[in-house]
């Protein structure tokens, strides 16, 4: 994962917390999903969901942008502006580690 990870529950605290993670859970999300749908042509998401979330994510950082600074991939997410997640840092090794666990368990699922 980003080498410059911070450690949000170390850094917020209150409202500022939630902001943080929610900002932070969407980044992952935009990440995952993003190399599901474009590097294993497997996405598990809507491109409906996928656009729900990444429209929330662009208005939490312009909403709360010194939050938004000290979460981690603030660099990939920095000039993002939601329409694509084709050009996110989709080759970093914990992107495709996490984004590999989903197809697996989606698959195990579908033989149960």
């Amino acid at each position: 994962m980003e080498s410059s990870q911070n450690n949000t529950y170390d850094l917020f605290t209150g409202k500022d917390l939630e902001v943080a993670e929610l900002i932070q859970q969407r980044r992952l999300q935009m990440l995952i999903h993003s190399y599901l749908y474009y590097k294993s042509s497997s996405p598990i998401i809507t491109d409906h969901q996928w656009d729900e979330w990444a429209k929330e994510l662009k208005t939490l950082q312009q909403e709360y942008p010194n939050i938004s600074k000290q979460v981690i991939w603030y660099e990939a997410f920095s000039d993002w502006d939601g329409t694509t997640g084709e050009f996110l840092p989709l080759d970093d090794e914990w992107v495709i580690q996490k984004s590999m666990s989903l197809i697996r368990n989606k698959n195990k699922d579908k033989r149960k």
